[in-house]
């Protein structure tokens, strides 16, 4: 019997994945699983006296069966495990073309059955009906198979996104700044704030550097979460320099910088300069409609120079000394 899928990464997670498929197509699980020594069962040693992750053990014990890997150098085992994939290239994958890995996968769990189904010389029967037979010496499966899935700790960005496998899938706007936990499993992407809140995504299996949003996690415009509370830069501002209440009123409606780069481009100036050329360029700005803060620093310096030139004439002359 006949069985594969096709992941882009091959991580124990997906090995888990692959296992946990394999063992629902064939119904029962072998007292022995053969493996080619990969590294994602193996934590050290080969053959006989390959010892496998702790993780990958437990794995194994839910469904009843232990990993065993093949000697290095036998090449009889390992031609059993390598021949499959020589049959798969040149019969299933050459000429095909899948839009997605669910797809591809899918069109691979149809040929498998297809290909038990067929003839086969070598062995002069059907391996289907053959496998009835044996289908009765394999260990059942659990009555509840759980899925298999990874667990991860995000906080959400500034745009009410959660970065995974550089992926960004959308939450709530009103959970920007918290901690959520992250269930990862072979179809869905989970994101639980608490025990009442949780959204859920379809997975992308590749890290494409995709944002997936989903429609109402962004309102219609102005119809989004209202800012009850000002900035701290703003709160800054206004401790410093209260007389330009009315120009920073008018900075959050008509600038062109986002607002929080502005505010601390205002703060900044406000505590770099000195407070009367300040005010007067602030003033001035204001009274021609000027919201442009880089030009406005640019009318603060201009005076601060015409101010330090009245106060000493003579500094920019030589000394003859």
């Amino acid at each position: 019997m006949l069985f594969f899928q096709c992941y882009p990464t091959f991580q124990r997670f997906d090995c888990k994945v692959f296992l946990t498929e394999a063992l629902r197509f064939f119904g029962g699980a072998c007292r022995w699983v053969m493996i080619d020594n990969t590294h994602v069962v193996v934590l050290c040693g080969t053959g006989r006296q390959m010892i496998p992750v702790p993780e990958m053990q437990a794995f194994g014990e839910r469904f009843g069966f232990q990993f065993r890997a093949h000697e290095l150098g036998d090449a009889n085992r390992s031609a059993r495990v390598e021949r499959p994939f020589h049959f798969i290239d040149h019969n299933f994958l050459a000429g095909r073309r899948f839009s997605s890995w669910e797809d591809l996968n899918l069109q691979a769990r149809q040929w498998c059955d297809r290909v038990n189904a067929t003839y086969k010389k070598h062995i002069r029967a059907i391996p289907r009906e053959l496998f009835a037979v044996e289908r009765t010496h394999l260990k059942p499966l659990p009555v509840w198979i759980p899925e298999v899935y990874r667990l991860h700790q995000r906080i959400v960005d500034v745009e009410g996104y959660v970065a995974l496998h550089t992926n960004r899938y959308s939450v709530p706007v009103s959970w920007i700044g918290r901690r959520v936990e992250v269930r990862e499993t072979k179809d869905k992407i989970e994101i639980q704030l608490d025990l009442r809140s949780m959204v859920t995504h379809h997975r992308v299996a590749e890290p494409q550097q995709q944002r997936i949003t989903l429609p109402e996690h962004r309102p219609p415009r102005g119809e989004g979460i209202k800012r009850s509370d000002p900035h701290p830069e703003e709160q800054a501002i206004l401790k410093a320099a209260p007389e330009i209440a009315d120009y920073l009123q008018a900075l959050k409606q008509r600038g062109r910088k986002y607002l929080v780069v502005a505010l601390r481009q205002l703060l900044r100036i406000i505590r770099d300069y000195p407070r009367e050329p300040v005010l007067a360029a602030v003033e001035e700005a204001a009274r021609y409609g000027l919201y442009d803060l880089d030009r406005l620093e640019r009318m603060i310096l201009r005076r601060v120079a015409r101010e330090y030139f009245r106060i000493h004439p003579h500094s920019g002359e030589d000394d003859d000394e």
